[in-house]
């Protein structure tokens, strides 16, 4: 069992202890995409951690964009968040009901946005009811809070900084899809998107970093990073197909203490999307 990680994780003993203290709010971040056939929001509905809100990562995006959920302004986030009763001296804890993948990006979204006091709940609702922990079907009164956002530049990339990555190796790049897709070998699930992945980028699954929907122990993440060329002394940049589970990287690099890192928020639906931008195969 994990122990806890104020900057990032938390174990589900932990919640249990913690569910009913004032300034524990319980988030779930479940999202799933079109081709899962599966409906976050109706899951959270039929079954959720008692206390829950829902945070639709589609919805709090930026609408603007061409590209699927791109980190919104500020103003936006803090207006969603202080909606669902989110806000400054909560102690916000994050689950979901897959991978941990989406969970991780809501934490991202969260230190983003400056929101410090912020972890994932490691195993996330599968491991949480498989210990025989409560879940309900209660909706959560609403009760705004104020948020305070304070944008963290340091936390997201864009594709310029990420072509000067590419090009001058002053930060390495890490692509979090799986092997076949960074090849270049297998298609892209989104159409219109050449196949292949960032010139000098390092390939880590993201699913590599996972046993059972929990992050795996430090040694364990430490020691995949490493073998996969990963210099623990320079800056990341991490990447996948959306911006999704290039958090997952993120969240992985923040439990092993490395703490210069950033999301390409735009990732390979950004990047492979323009042809003047290089390409890598192999």
């Amino acid at each position: 069992m994990p122990t806890s990680d104020p900057s990032c994780l938390v174990s589900t003993d932990w919640l249990a202890k913690h569910l009913d203290a004032p300034d524990v709010r319980v988030v779930d971040g479940s999202h799933h995409m079109a081709t899962a056939g599966r409906d976050a929001r109706a899951e959270f509905e039929e079954a959720h951690i008692p206390g829950a809100v829902f945070f639709e990562i589609d919805d709090i995006s930026d609408a603007s964009s061409d590209l699927p959920h791109m980190a919104p302004s500020p103003e936006k986030f803090a207006s969603r968040v202080r909606k669902l009763g989110l806000g400054d001296g909560n102690r916000i804890i994050v689950y979901d009901n897959s991978d941990l993948w989406s969970a991780a990006r809501v934490w991202w979204m969260f230190r983003l946005f400056g929101h410090q006091d912020v972890a994932v709940l490691d195993g996330g609702l599968t491991r949480w009811r498989a210990e025989g922990h409560p879940v309900d079907d209660l909706p959560e009164p609403p009760r705004e809070r104020h948020f305070t956002p304070r944008r963290n530049s340091m936390l997201v990339r864009d594709v310029t900084e990420v072509a000067r990555a590419s090009k001058l190796g002053d930060a390495q790049i890490i692509d979090a899809r799986a092997a076949g897709r960074f090849a270049g070998a297998e298609p892209e699930p989104r159409e219109g998107l050449r196949s292949g992945h960032i010139p000098g980028s390092i390939n880590v699954c993201y699913k590599d970093l996972l046993d059972e929907g929990a992050l795996r122990p430090e040694k364990e993440l430490r020691t995949i990073f490493e073998r996969a060329g990963v210099d623990m002394g320079k800056p990341v940049i991490t990447t996948c197909g959306s911006g999704v589970t290039a958090a997952v990287l993120a969240l992985a690099l923040e439990r092993i203490g490395h703490r210069d890192w950033g999301v390409y928020d735009g990732s390979w639906t950004e990047w492979g999307a323009f042809d003047e931008l290089p390409i890598a195969v192999g």
